[in-house]
């Protein structure tokens, strides 16, 4: 089986859904992790959205890449421009994948109302659902690079 790490500068929001589709969608397909360059705490948007959609994360933790150092990947989905830039390096050979998506925090920041607000959330949650059902045959057809340690 696959094993695919998820990777953002957080784990907060982007990847933690993404993980959460791919347990809901793609369980027997592959291994789903998540990671961030940083923790910041599991995001309660992100939570409730992904509730919105019938897929349960709150029991997911935020966790650093570091705590996943024994899992030799075979991909990692970089889903954020900062965690692409300061990547870590993977044994094993892991296939680096960048699949940026945009920030719904960041956006939710800018809206007028709470309402607003989620609806960048929503967008950004059903843009991953869709890469994640792609899965994993676009990781093969991606421009991938190997990340050996």
């Amino acid at each position: 089986m696959l094993k695919i790490l998820f990777l953002c500068t957080g784990n907060s929001c982007r990847s933690q859904m993404a993980e959460g589709w791919a347990r809901h969608l793609k369980a027997y397909a592959f291994e789903a992790y998540s990671a961030g360059i940083e923790t910041h705490g599991l995001n309660p948007h992100a939570v409730q959205v992904m509730a919105e959609a019938g897929v349960d994360i709150k029991g997911q933790q935020s966790q650093h890449v570091d705590e996943l150092s024994h899992v030799d990947f075979d991909f990692v989905v970089t889903v954020c421009d900062n965690a692409a830039e300061a990547c870590p390096v993977f044994s094993g050979g892991a296939k680096v994948v960048h699949r940026p998506f945009d920030d719904p925090p960041r956006l939710a920041r800018e809206a007028e109302t709470e309402e607003e607000g989620l609806s960048h959330y929503r967008r950004v949650r059903d843009e991953i659902r869709a890469y994640v059902e792609s899965l994993p045959g676009s990781l093969e057809a991606s421009n991938t690079h190997s990340n050996l340690k």
